[in-house]
């Protein structure tokens, strides 16, 4: 097995040369000995601002690693951990039908790509259009406001992710995660994303990504249909039995329910089906857009410019006078806030980079936790509903026309309706209407905002800048239910329904849907044979 190595430090001026021979210095070895080398993880330490430094872990292949890593004695070397497992133990009980997938997203996706790896030839049902479709109609949404309401930003090949920042950073500890990281550089992605701190692949590479992935798919014997929405299941005695996609029933004994957190019109058809859900808490706010400049340089300092560094983000979090959470949410450094809506008269924004980040402005969700009590009614459904009625506020709000109702940052603390933009631009499309965006917020949540931006501002000086455009409304940071399962991830309602990724309410970003799809396709591998 390989040997990693923790936390070998280079100054920002240093050059990658020096990182081997640490290396060398760490195990007490020759150069020589090292028969392959490669970086793991790279992340950057700015909070010295006029001392940055990056940090790296690496992996190396050496004869005789045991006893190396024993002579280093140091806790930052050790044996490399064991990877994902991709040789699965298969089960045997023989398909009637091919496995079912429902949505095209990160968890439908690599559960496709998994099975169709291992003979399961999957066939794949995404309502909205393949990328390169979806992208002329997203396109055309931004530029005229001509809306699909099944193919766009939230709907389509690769899922809400595609037109968002393309992140894939996570929280969860899990080996599944090299996989999928492996499968986006073999298929278009660059391979810094293995190893950098904070890995993205940006909206434009993204959607080469996926369609090289779905190609994949299909070359191993799966079939992917798009423009076929799932419109109602068939259940009898507690077991599925078909699907009807299109109005066409498809007989289905196994299939994985992919839809993504803005699924409304499928939440409700599982609701009269008797499929158990709950309600679930999520964060609404709105979209802030700075200065990326004023971001560098209150991250980095005087090596704000420097070549090695890219556009810098932020993390922010506080608790609120009211006892609520406020918190930054899906931050693009240098990017633009996009229109983001997937019902007819509802407006909803999201946030989106390109590879370099290269854009003026950075922007971020700064939203405010709710659930529980802040939801009306007993139904599980209580959060969409809430989501729904703020967007819809927010719609009529900008005009009717999917226009963003905006406020400068200075007006929305002292509750003036704004007049005019100042030296930041907004980057919403297809356009914005000045206003005040009390109106489309609750009470509780717009006190939360001000007492956040108050807070963020203390942490990064100019977060407060009065210029600074807000843009109305977020409220998809995560699914508002969740379609619950037992152990081995079925539905507790259905055998051979599997809830999976941010849909289900089992995940949040690209990474971590992707990791539950896998799982979810284990679980069916496991019970039955390949076709």
């Amino acid at each position: 097995m390989p040997i990693r190595i923790n936390n070998l430090i280079l100054n920002i001026d240093e050059d990658m040369d020096f990182l081997k021979e640490k290396v060398t210095k760490k195990l007490k070895i020759s150069s020589d000995s090292i028969k392959d080398f490669k970086i793991l993880k790279e992340s950057i330490d700015a909070r010295k601002k006029n001392s940055i430094k990056f940090n790296y872990t690496v992996e190396v292949a050496c004869d005789n690693e045991t006893k190396i890593v024993a002579k280093a004695n140091n806790k930052d070397v050790l044996i490399e951990q064991v990877k994902y497992n991709k040789e699965l133990k298969l089960g045997n009980k023989k398909m009637t039908h091919r496995p079912i997938i429902v949505g095209m997203g990160p968890a439908g996706m690599f559960a496709g790509l998994l099975m169709a790896k291992k003979g399961y030839k999957p066939i794949i049902f995404e309502r909205g259009e393949d990328v390169e479709n979806r992208t002329i109609s997203v396109n055309e949404f931004w530029r005229e406001g001509k809306f699909n309401k099944n193919s766009n930003v939230q709907f389509g090949e690769g899922g809400a992710g595609t037109f968002s920042d393309g992140k894939l950073t996570t929280r969860i500890k899990d080996s599944r995660c090299d996989f999928i990281l492996e499968e986006f550089v073999k298929s278009g992605a660059p391979e810094e994303i293995l190893y950098m701190g904070k890995p993205h692949i940006g909206t434009d590479i993204l959607k080469e990504v996926v369609k090289n992935i779905r190609n994949k798919i299909i070359g191993l014997g799966g079939h992917v249909y798009f423009n076929s929405r799932l419109e109602d299941i068939v259940i009898k005695d507690n077991k599925l039995k078909s699907i009807i996609v299109n109005n066409n029933e498809v007989p289905c004994e196994s299939l994985i329910m992919s839809i993504g957190h803005s699924a409304r019109d499928t939440y409700e058809m599982l609701f009269k089906r008797g499929i158990f859900m709950e309600s679930k808490p999520f964060a609404i706010g709105v979209r802030v857009e700075h200065d990326q400049s004023m971001i560098n340089e209150n991250q980095y300092g005087k090596y704000a410019i420097h070549p090695r560094l890219r556009a810098a983000d932020y993390r922010l979090a506080c608790k609120t006078s009211n006892n609520r959470s406020v918190y930054s949410f899906c931050m693009c450094p240098g990017g633009q806030v996009v229109a983001a809506a997937s019902e007819d008269g509802m407006l909803v924004t999201n946030g989106m980079s390109y590879h370099n980040r290269d854009g003026k402005n950075a922007n971020a969700a700064i939203v405010v936790a709710v659930g529980g009590e802040d939801f009306q009614g007993d139904s599980p459904l209580k959060g969409m509903e809430f989501q729904r009625y703020y967007e819809n506020l927010a719609y009529k709000l900008g005009g009717n026309n999917y226009f963003a109702p905006i406020q400068l940052l200075g007006d929305f603390l002292i509750d003036e309706k704004s007049k005019k933009i100042g030296k930041i631009q907004p980057t919403y499309k297809p356009g914005y209407e000045l206003t005040d965006l009390r109106k489309c917020l609750p009470k509780y949540v717009v006190q939360s905002l001000k007492d956040g931006f108050v807070n963020f501002d203390r942490k990064i000086k100019g977060f407060g800048d009065k210029n600074a455009i807000l843009s109305g409304i977020e409220t998809r940071t995560s699914a508002p239910v969740r379609i619950v399962r037992g152990e081995n991830l079925q539905s507790i309602s259905a055998q051979g329904l599997y809830p999976a990724g941010e849909g289900a309410g089992y995940a949040g970003g690209i990474m971590s849907a992707a990791v539950d799809g896998l799982k979810v396709a284990e679980s069916i591998m496991k019970q039955w044979s390949p076709l």
